[in-house]
């Protein structure tokens, strides 16, 4: 069962306000914000119009699984069956019972993003859990849950994802890094085509 907006949203609100009082006002970047790419780089699309969702995304990058997997996952054939990316994709990202994957750094900014993606379980009692890494104001890597997919057996569109994290903009124009963490809690699963809605345009 995937986690309720309004709860989640109360949760990262309070996280946010305890982090503001033990981080130091100057920013150190680490990894995640070393890594980012550039943020006017991104390119924006209505991936799911059909699911009547008419924000504008971002593809995370890898997030098609049409090149280099991500940190801890395989690249398997098999695309999910809607084609948003393109009619020519043909993979997804495996991800077998108790494992996790961990996505590239993509650069998101204040405006309440959020994030969707279409995973697939090998049964109707699996579970998969997504967090958000991000780093605090001293450059540590930190963590917290956005979301969790229940299991149905085929390809499902994931409900939208409040990120949450940009609690703390290490970039220029209000920006911070930020990554995501699946993980297989019960069942094997299959993700494919992440997109990220860095400023929640419509």
């Amino acid at each position: 069962m995937a986690l309720q907006r309004y709860s989640l949203t109360s949760l990262l609100a309070a996280a946010a306000t305890s982090l503001a009082l033990v981080v130091p006002a100057s920013a150190n970047a680490g990894l995640l914000v070393a890594s980012a790419q550039d943020c006017e780089t991104q390119a924006f699309s209505q991936p799911f119009l059909p699911w009547a969702d008419q924000a504008q995304y971002t593809l995370h990058p890898g997030g098609d699984f049409e090149g280099r997997p991500w940190t801890g996952g395989t690249v398997v054939d098999g695309n999910e069956p809607f084609y948003v990316g393109s009619s020519s994709d043909s993979h997804s990202l495996a991800l077998a019972q108790g494992n996790s994957v961990v996505s590239p750094s993509i650069c998101v900014g204040i405006e309440h993003p959020d994030m969707r993606f279409f995973g697939k379980s090998s049964s109707r009692v699996s579970s998969l859990r997504v967090d958000v890494l991000f780093e605090d104001a001293g450059g540590t890597v930190q963590s917290l849950p956005i979301g969790a997919l229940g299991g149905t057996g085929t390809w499902t569109l994931s409900p939208t994802y409040v990120i949450g994290a940009n609690l703390l903009p290490l970039l220029p124009g209000s920006k911070t890094a930020v990554a995501f963490r699946f993980t297989a809690v019960s069942g094997d699963w299959q993700v494919d085509d992440v997109y990220v809605d860095p400023f929640t345009r419509w």
